[in-house]
């Protein structure tokens, strides 16, 4: 694949437009110097389309582009729960969740659980999320979007990894979540643009007939002719993929888990709504996300599905780079410029995450007296050290994964369950503890590590003799990754509504009100998530 001058000048036109664009929409009045809650929260000031257009920026990137068009040609649309199921999730955050962040007047999810439960938690979860978001997502989203830039440009992928930090250091430091969220929406409109390309392209490559109706014919021959098992929504237990989406798990089992850790209580997702005008504002940009999210698997899965039939015997992750190959110049630009935003975006909003936490939850927690110029300053400076980091790390941790997509699913998901216990009960019951609290923290991690390594630890020499327990750590490693998060958070509850139990409660220490909150919706928001439901309804009942 080569860009040919026409491809290189739409690239740089577009890099040219965000880079300015970004600097432009951060500006502060005259006199006005940047302070946290605007570098952080961009003034509590975001409408209803940038928080909508910025979810969707944030969540899609490489990882979806690549890691889920190649989850596609493996699996088929069953990968695709991870978008429909998404939908649904956000309009529960929108009404439950959303309302008690927005009367706190929260900054971070840490700095909730602090008010919520005490300093200790605020702590632990801080440190946890801050080595999930470089060595897991940050890291992923580098690895996977320098895949494809390499393939396109021809530059090695090392060099593709600098260019992209850099870029993405130039685009967002300096302006924050301000600069993000608001060009954001130039972003989306890239990515859908993208996407439809690769879309027609590919449908019309199978049928030969590049047309509209050659469009639905191609569609027409990937039903016929890609395996029966790639269009089943629920997996069933003899599919080779079925470890990956057990089955029944992904309606109503360990996927919720995992989409409501990171819907609701990921810093990296909910920073957006925490930086909204008013609860309705956030709940209109969530039903605008929502709408989305309907969307994407349509521009990125199904592209991988036609893929199989295109481009049979590649790896994985090569699906996506592969189809960029059939596009002619100046379409080729305008689909690597989308894959660029999708780069761009998610790594600027991952980055202003990761100094976000630092900065008010590490940093000030040990200089309470910092000024605000100070604060800023220590972002900016967390913000450049996240991405050196992933760039010296991306290659030796994602590297070697066939499908880097399912890498962040898995590893996440130490972490999830324990996440989850801790704002719900701390949300919705009013016993919970500090001490549940870490219980359920800690605990996630270790009983997922155990069952992640357990046929390796089953097979040391002190264990192996002991038939009952190798057996049973032989089991746990054998459980489907989704299914571990189901448990893990149902034995995560139970340890910590015990724990509560034992400890004293301090309601002096909790300074959140979680009680007194309104939870209403405007019409309009119960007619908007009324027809998600119902779109969400016919797609599983046609694909089951």
């Amino acid at each position: 694949m080569h860009l040919t001058p026409l491809d290189i000048t739409v690239v740089c036109l577009y890099a040219l437009f965000i880079f300015v664009l970004a600097q432009l929409v951060s500006r502060e009045k005259a006199g006005h110097q940047k302070n946290s809650q605007d570098y952080f929260l961009a003034s509590r000031s975001l409408p209803w389309w940038a928080i909508g257009t910025s979810l969707i920026a944030a969540n899609i990137s490489a990882e979806q582009l690549i890691g889920m068009s190649g989850s596609g040609y493996a699996i088929g649309l069953a990968i695709a729960s991870y978008e429909w199921m998404a939908a649904l999730t956000l309009l529960i955050v929108g009404v439950f969740f959303l309302p008690v962040f927005l009367k706190n007047e929260i900054y971070t999810m840490p700095e909730f659980l602090k008010r919520r439960y005490g300093p200790n938690i605020q702590f632990v979860m801080a440190i946890l999320w801050l080595l999930m978001y470089v060595f897991v997502n940050l890291t992923s989203i580098l690895w996977l979007g320098s895949t494809a830039f390499s393939t396109v440009t021809g530059l090695t992928q090392q060099n593709s990894l600098l260019i992209l930090a850099a870029f993405t250091g130039a685009y967002a430091l300096y302006g924050g979540l301000k600069a993000i969220a608001l060009t954001d929406i130039v972003q989306v409109t890239m990515l859908v643009l993208g996407g439809t390309v690769i879309l027609f392209i590919s449908l019309t490559h199978v049928s030969g007939d590049v047309s509209a109706l050659g469009a639905l014919h191609g569609f027409q021959i990937i039903l016929q002719k890609v395996p029966n098992d790639h269009f089943h929504m629920i997996l069933h237990p003899d599919n080779q993929h079925f470890k990956d989406l057990p089955g029944i798990s992904v309606i109503i089992g360990g996927m919720w888990v995992a989409n409501l850790s990171y819907w609701g209580f990921n810093q990296y997702i909910i920073q957006r709504g925490l930086a909204a005008k008013s609860i309705h504002e956030a709940q209109k940009g969530i039903v605008l996300a929502a709408f989305l999210k309907l969307l994407i698997p349509l521009l990125v899965v199904v592209p991988g599905i036609a893929a199989i039939l295109i481009a049979p015997g590649i790896r994985n992750d090569q699906a996506y780079p592969t189809l960029m190959t059939l596009l002619p110049p100046g379409l080729l630009g305008i689909v690597f410029a989308a894959l660029i935003a999708a780069i761009i975006a998610s790594l600027g909003s991952k980055v202003n995450s990761i100094a976000t936490i630092f900065t008010m939850d590490v940093f000030k927690t040990f200089n309470k007296k910092a000024s605000e110029k100070t604060l800023v300053v220590t972002g900016r400076i967390t913000a450049i050290v996240a991405l050196i980091i992933a760039v010296l790390v991306a290659k030796p941790l994602i590297g070697g994964f066939d499908q880097a997509f399912q890498f962040i699913q898995d590893f996440s998901g130490f972490f999830t369950p324990g996440i989850t216990v801790i704002f719900l009960l701390g949300l919705f019951w009013k016993r919970a503890t500090e001490a549940g609290a870490l219980v359920a923290a800690i605990g996630s991690v270790l009983i997922s590590t155990v069952c992640y390594l357990g046929e390796r630890i089953a097979h040391l020499s002190f264990v192996a003799p002991h038939t009952g327990v190798s057996s049973a750590l032989l089991y746990l490693s054998n459980i489907p990754f989704m299914n571990r998060m189901g448990y893990t958070f149902l034995i995560c509850t139970g340890l910590a509504v015990v724990a509560s139990l034992l400890q004293k409660p301090k309601p002096e220490a909790v300074t959140v009100d979680v009680t007194h909150v309104d939870y209403s919706t405007t019409t309009a928001f119960k007619i908007a998530a009324g027809a998600i439901v119902a779109i969400l309804i016919a797609l599983y009942a046609t694909w089951w």
